[in-house]
């Protein structure tokens, strides 16, 4: 955590993007093409590097109020200065207000953090864990490609509970509940239960694909 993180509430740049929520550790790739936020990103880079990305249902038209800094790692100019860039999540924040909208919304936000555990975390997070293992054998058995986890799962509780909230890919909704969540227990059971559902889901679909395979 940077220096400029631990002031309570500051102005932070915010970059609203449709159905992606970014939570801390994870990276975010980016193509920036639009004119406003190559303003955006040529001002940042001249600073701190930093931004804030927010989740915009496009469904309802709404932006959310709780997202999550974004750093800048790497960037490259394209032509049209058009750029690639590579951020990492770090702290989380909630918008008090916009301070402006134009030419890009710049936020007035305060930083939001997971409240100490009162109880130690390792179990569920290893039951998590084993539930992802799960659900990756059997994607793997079902599609018959070669499916992995990384190496460097993180084990620390809250950096996996980002890490599983991060790859559940199409529920944006789901996402952004996770993200909202300063309780890192009930961050992990809420995973445990989605994860429970996909592996019996999994598990009766490879069942039924087996017996499909005994009978030609």
């Amino acid at each position: 955590m940077t220096s400029s993180s631990k002031i309570a509430v500051c102005e932070l740049p915010l970059f609203p993007l449709p159905e992606v929520v970014l939570f801390p550790t994870r990276p975010l790739p980016l193509h920036i093409f639009e004119f406003r936020y190559r303003i955006m990103m040529n001002t940042i880079l001249e600073s701190d590097r930093r931004f804030g990305v927010l989740m915009v249902d496009p469904m309802r038209g709404t932006i959310a109020n709780v997202g999550c800094c974004a750093e800048v790692i790497h960037y490259q100019r394209l032509p049209d200065d058009r750029m690639k860039m590579l951020t990492l999540g770090q702290q989380r924040f909630r918008l008090i207000k916009y301070v402006r909208e134009k030419p890009y919304r710049v936020g007035l936000v305060e930083w939001i953090e997971d409240h100490s555990p009162a109880n130690d975390l390792r179990p569920l997070a290893t039951d998590v864990e084993q539930l992802l293992r799960d659900v990756v054998r059997l994607s793997a058995k079902l599609t018959e490609q070669n499916i992995e986890l990384p190496e460097d799962l993180p084990d620390l509780p809250i950096e996996l509970s980002y890490w599983v909230a991060s790859n559940l890919y199409g529920v944006a909704t789901e996402q952004q509940i996770l993200l909202e969540m300063q309780d890192t227990a009930a961050r992990l059971e809420r995973e445990a239960e989605i994860l429970t559902s996909t592996r019996n889901h999994l598990a009766a679909r490879t069942v039924l694909k087996d017996t499909f395979n005994q009978k030609l």
